[in-house]
C-alpha cells in the first residue's frame, strides 16, 4: 500500500537536509521496505517569492491531502521586511492551524556518543530521554487581539491574549499520559499558575485529567522552575506537558542539553478521524533555516532524518523500521562521524551529504 508524502523544504539549509531525506526514501523505496509517493512544495520566504504569501493556497491543499507532511525550516533576514502576515513563519503557522495539529511532540535525547558535547556535565544528560508534549494551536500565539496600537506622543502599546479553553487543555494532557504509558509513566505538567489566569485554568484541567490515568504519576511544576530544573537536574523528567508559549522555549532549552539543536526531530499530530484512526501530520526539526551556514554543506541532517523516522512511527505504524534508522543515527555517531555543530576531538568531520550517505549505509 503506498502512503503520500508532501515535502516542504522551505528556506535556508531546509532544502540542504530535505536532500537526505529524500534519498533515504528512494532507499527504502527500492529496498522494499516502503511505497512512498512523493510531492514537493513551497513553503517559507521561497514561496513569498514565488507567490507573495508564505505558502499557496495550492500548497495547502496539497498539505491537507497528504498522509504526512514533512517540512523542514523557514525564514532567513533576505525577508525581515516583509507584511506580518506573509513573513516566512506564517506559513508554518498556517499549516499548523488549517492542519489542526494540537500535539507538538519534541523529543530530547542525548545519544551516548554525545554526552560530552552537551553544556553540562556528562553525568547529568547521559542516557537523558525526556519528551516535552507542547499545545501547538492555542494560547498567546494565536490568541485575539494580537496588535500593536499607536497611542499619539510616541507610545504605542503592544497587545497580545493569551486564550485556552478546557478542551484544548484536556486533549493535549491526554496525549501526554498515553504517551507516559509507553515511556516511565510519569507526566509533569507545567504552567504560571501563579500569575496567570491561563495557567490556573490549565493547571484545574491536567488535574481532572489525570483521575483517568491512576497508573501515571502526575506533577505540577512552575515553568520558571521547569526550566532551572532542566539544567540542574534533567533526567528527573519524563514527559513535560505544556502551552504553547511556555512550550516553545522548554523545549528548545532541552534541546541544547543534547549537545545541538541540530540533533532534535519533532512531530506535530491532529486528533485521530474519527472513521479511519488516521491523524493528520507534520515533522519537522526543531531548528531554523540558519541561513549563515547555508550552501556550505555545513548543515546536521539528523534532526531532519529523525523528523522522518518520527513519521514512521506514528503516521504509519511502521516502528521497527523507525527503529532502524534511529539506530543507524546512533551508529554513525558511535562511529565517530561529525558534522561541524557536533564536531569533537578525536572525530572525523563530514558534510551534509557524506553524513545522510552514512546513516543510509547503516541501514
Amino acid at each position: 500500500m503506498s502512503h503520500s508524502l508532501f515535502l516542504l523544504p522551505g528556506d535556508g539549509i531546509g532544502t540542504e537536509i530535505m536532500a537526505e531525506v529524500e534519498k533515504l526514501i528512494a532507499h527504502l523505496n527500492a529496498s522494499g521496505a516502503t511505497d512512498f509517493v512523493t510531492d514537493t512544495g513551497l513553503v517559507g520566504g521561497c514561496a513569498y517569492d514565488a507567490h507573495g504569501a508564505a505558502i499557496s493556497d495550492a500548497d495547502m491543499e496539497k498539505a491537507l491531502k497528504a498522509d504526512a507532511v514533512i517540512f523542514g525550516a523557514v525564514g532567513g533576514p533576505k525577508w525581515d521586511n516583509v507584511p506580518y502576515d506573509v513573513r516566512p513563519e506564517a506559513g508554518l503557522l498556517r499549516l499548523r492551524k488549517d492542519l489542526q495539529l494540537f500535539a507538538n511532540l519534541r523529543p530530547a535525547i542525548c545519544y551516548p556518543a554525545l554526552a560530552d558535547a552537551s553544556s553540562l556535565k556528562k553525568e547529568l544528560v547521559e542516557g537523558l530521554d525526556i519528551l516535552i508534549v507542547r499545545e501547538l494551536t492555542g494560547g498567546v500565539y494565536f490568541g485575539e487581539p494580537k496588535e500593536i496600537t499607536d497611542l499619539g506622543n510616541g507610545q504605542k502599546r503592544a497587545v497580545d491574549t493569551q486564550v485556552y479553553e478546557s478542551y484544548e487543555i484536556d486533549r493535549i494532557c491526554r496525549v501526554a499520559f498515553d504517551l507516559a504509558k509507553t515511556r516511565g509513566k510519569l507526566v509533569h505538567s507545567s504552567d504560571k499558575k501563579n500569575v496567570m489566569k491561563s495557567g490556573v485554568l490549565w493547571d484545574e484541567v491536567a488535574r481532572q485529567a489525570a483521575k483517568d490515568y491512576p497508573d501515571i504519576r502526575f506533577e505540577h511544576i512552575l515553568a520558571d522552575n521547569c526550566a532551572m530544573q532542566l539544567v540542574r537536574n534533567p533526567k528527573q523528567f519524563d514527559v513535560i506537558v505544556t502551552d504553547n508559549l511556555f512550550g516553545d522555549i522548554l523545549s528548545d532549552a532541552a534541546a541544547m542539553l543534547t549537545g545541538s539543536l541540530g540533533m532534535l526531530p519533532s512531530a506535530s499530530l491532529g486528533a485521530p478521524d474519527p472513521q479511519t484512526g488516521k491523524r493528520k501530520a507534520l515533522y519537522e526539526p526543531v531548528h531554523g533555516s540558519a541561513p549563515d551556514i547555508s550552501g556550505k554543506g555545513l548543515a546536521n541532517p539528523i534532526a531532519m532524518i529523525a523528523s522522518f523516522a518520527m513519521a514512521l512511527r506514528y503516521s504509519f505504524g511502521m516502528v521497527e523500521l523507525a527503529d532502524k534508522v534511529e539506530a543507524a543515527i546512533a551508529g554513525v555517531l558511535d562511529d565517530g562521524l561529525r558534522s561541524a555543530d557536533i564536531m569533537q576531538d578525536g572525530c572525523r568531520q563530514v558534510n551534509t551529504a557524506e553524513m545522510g550517505d552514512a546513516i543510509i549505509a547503516r541501514l
